[in-house]
């Protein structure tokens, strides 16, 4: 796959990027250099290779699912500018 002159400018319209006429010749030449080192990883042979999503094997710590300070509504609301029935009031934004 080969990128051209139009390609560069409906990417760059597409990205939003404004480019001028004289940026779009090296863009294409780095867009194809990129696109041939992506057909060359292509090329590789990956059979057997198991997807990782880390170069070292990660795994959590678990801690059990428990419930360690709750109950305390008040308490909770006692910093809130404008509690109302048990929850924080805040400035109607839709109008």
């Amino acid at each position: 796959m080969s990128v051209d002159a139009a390609t560069v400018k409906r990417i760059a319209h597409l990205a939003r990027i404004r480019l001028e006429d004289a940026e779009v010749a090296p863009l294409e030449a780095e867009l194809n250099r990129i696109l041939g080192w992506i057909e060359q990883l292509g090329e590789v042979d990956t059979q057997g290779v198991e997807p990782m999503t880390a170069v070292i094997p990660n795994t959590l710590r678990w801690r059990e699912d428990a419930v360690t300070d709750g109950d305390i509504p008040e308490r909770v609301l006692a910093n809130a500018p404008q509690p109302a029935h048990g929850f924080f009031a805040v400035p109607k934004v839709i109008e």
